[in-house]
């Protein structure tokens, strides 16, 4: 039998990402609203209600899913503005919502239960165990699964479960378990789980000095800029650091993850969808990544024995690529 066609889920920062998306091969958009709802809480990005209305409206007039990300942990003063979210999610005509907090899930069940639910990358579900019991609790229908598993520990996982699994097929990576960023929290006391940001803006300083261009997270210095080197954006994982006297990336070197060669395998095994990292990346990255992968997984399922992936989409990708450089992260473990 052909196995069914793996879904295409690409980012969705603003209104313009979300239409390049949908108009550049995308199957499903994911999104989040204009606060600390979501895990991607930075100034100028993400939806309000009406841009949220007219994205879902261009996407359903195209065949196309919206998928709303709910997926930080609310606290106790903010409870009810996650929970507005989620009402706004079923009058807005959201497919889906990707959930992390247990009592979140809860609510939706109880207030909405035609809603459909995903559980996010932030509930950290790496066994079936942990994904079954979401299913019976709450009726999720598919998971996100961390980036910490090998391709083999994947397919054990869905062997054992009924649930949807989504894997992340591009972007950026995290060193801690899937943005459970202790590192930002200790530098600036707001956690990226519960503030939805890594690095909060207010914590950010870019300073001109004698050695060049300077970024600091709350006083502590990230980097340091030569003329003319582009400057990312200061985190404490991807900072340049003065070790025993040589400065270097000493916990993350800025990489992105590709899986474009291993798309026969993740077809076989019945992955369900892949998923694309970058909502904070603008609407250039967004069309030239779902224009790639949208060939690649067409290209795949017409004939997963001849697939290979073409010099041209390697090209592509490496452009937008975190350092021009790509990985097949831990997915790829030769010595297992």
């Amino acid at each position: 039998m052909q196995p069914d066609k793996i879904e295409l889920v690409c980012p969705a920062g603003s209104l313009p990402s979300l239409k390049v998306a949908v108009d550049n091969g995308a199957d499903a958009v994911y999104m989040g609203f204009r606060d600390d709802t979501n895990a991607r809480n930075f100034t100028g990005l993400n939806f309000s209600y009406e841009n949220a209305k007219e994205g879902v409206r261009y996407a359903h007039a195209r065949g196309k899913k919206v998928l709303l990300a709910l997926n930080t942990y609310p606290q106790t003063d903010g409870w009810q503005r996650w929970t507005k979210a989620i009402d706004h999610a079923a009058e807005l005509g959201i497919n889906a919502v990707i959930l992390a907090d247990p009592g979140l899930m809860q609510y939706a069940v109880k207030t909405h239960p035609e809603l459909r639910l995903h559980l996010s990358v932030q509930g950290s579900a790496t066994n079936y165990e942990a994904i079954n019991f979401y299913q019976e609790m709450f009726g999720i229908q598919r998971a996100v699964v961390p980036r910490v598993l090998a391709l083999a520990q994947v397919e054990q996982l869905m062997a054992n479960t009924r649930v949807e699994i989504e894997l992340f097929g591009f972007g950026g990576l995290c060193v801690m378990v899937e943005g459970r960023c202790a590192l930002s929290s200790y530098a600036t006391g707001d956690s990226p789980n519960t503030r939805g940001v890594c690095s909060p803006p207010k914590a950010v300083r870019w300073q001109e000095t004698a050695n060049g261009l300077e970024s600091r997270l709350n006083g502590i210095l990230i980097d340091r800029y030569a003329p003319q080197e582009n400057a990312g954006y200061p985190t404490l994982c991807k900072g340049r650091f003065d070790v025993e006297g040589e400065t270097y990336y000493a916990i993350e070197e800025p990489t992105s993850l590709n899986t474009l060669e291993l798309l026969p395998e993740l077809l076989r095994m019945g992955i369900k969808a892949i998923k694309i990292e970058g909502r904070q990346r603008g609407p250039a990255y967004v069309e030239q990544v779902a224009r790639v992968w949208r060939q690649a997984i067409d290209s795949c399922w017409r004939d997963a024995a001849a697939y290979t992936v073409k010099p041209a989409w390697m090209a592509e990708l490496g452009k937008i690529s975190e350092g021009q450089q790509q990985t097949l992260g831990a997915y790829y473990r030769p010595w297992k």
